[in-house]
């Protein structure tokens, strides 16, 4: 992030994605050269979702500042929460509302709520957290569930009384591995996977997947208008009817235009762009 309209703009593209995927965003924080989110992704759609958010702040960002190329260096790094136990979202989320204290972006003194760019001062706020952030869950952790004046108060405190924390146990874990939870957490991610992948389990215990929703989008407008597969062949490229149901696709699923555009038989995913009326589209690979 360059700039305070930087940090903008990347919050706007966050909020379009979790319309997209029904992301339920804990925390946030945007530092200076990457961002931590906490995250749950009810319909296990965590690859698809971050792809369309960094391809498309990426473009956004080029665009501005008229570059172009890669932004960010290599893959995300992702961090699996055992949410079996309150303690650990509530580790996570503090440990990524408290990391403008540490990183010397507040100084002592200054409160940590003062610093614009993370989901904790929306926490301290009710009324200006965005609809997309979900507060209950951590709020409820730290056992102030009603989120009322006294409570928010004692979150507060509690917060800014971590700043002077000399060793947070939680941190380094959080910092250098791939899971965090309880001694047994990664047995119980095998054995969900395993049942998963056995003959007993049926498509329908299974999350929905970006490309699974825009199917099931796609095959709703077809009946919709009563076309069929060999129509989409056979119209043009740039067929009403098809343009009503890529904005649907591309307003409810984070799916590339080159999806959109070759499930649709409309022609290069530029055209598809072009067609929808898009300033802000991710780049397709």
């Amino acid at each position: 992030f360059w700039d305070d309209t930087d940090r903008k703009s990347f919050l706007t593209t966050l909020e379009a994605l979790c319309v997209k995927t029904n992301w339920q965003v804990h925390a946030y924080c945007l530092m200076s050269n990457h961002f931590h989110l906490v995250v749950e992704t009810p319909r296990a759609n965590l690859v698809g979702g971050m792809k369309w958010l960094l391809g498309t702040y990426t473009m956004r960002f080029n665009r501005r500042h008229r570059l172009s190329g890669h932004l960010f260096a290599g893959r995300y790094k992702s961090l699996v929460v055992d949410g079996s136990r309150a303690d650990y979202l509530r580790a996570v989320c503090d440990y990524v509302h408290l990391n403008p204290a540490r990183a010397g972006l507040v100084t002592r003194e200054e409160e940590l709520a003062s610093y614009r760019w993370s989901s904790y001062g929306a926490y301290l706020q009710p009324g200006l957290r965005p609809t997309w952030l979900r507060c209950d869950r951590l709020l409820g952790e730290h056992g102030v569930a009603r989120g009322g004046r006294r409570d928010l108060l004692e979150f507060a405190r509690r917060m800014e009384a971590r700043r002077d924390e000399e060793s947070d146990p939680a941190a380094e874990r959080i910092r250098r591995g791939w899971h965090f939870g309880t001694e047994d957490f990664v047995a119980r991610l095998l054995d969900q996977l395993e049942g998963k992948m056995g003959p007993e389990h049926e498509a329908r215990e299974r999350s929905e997947t970006e490309e699974e929703k825009a199917e099931r989008l796609v095959r709703v407008g077809l009946a919709e208008i009563d076309w069929s597969d060999e129509d989409l062949e056979t119209r043009r490229k740039g067929a009403s009817e098809k343009v009503v149901i890529a904005a649907r696709v591309r307003a409810e699923t984070a799916v590339s235009l080159k999806w959109i555009a070759a499930r649709l038989r409309m022609g290069t995913w530029t055209h598809v762009s072009n067609l929808l009326g898009s300033k802000n589209v991710s780049s397709e690979d």
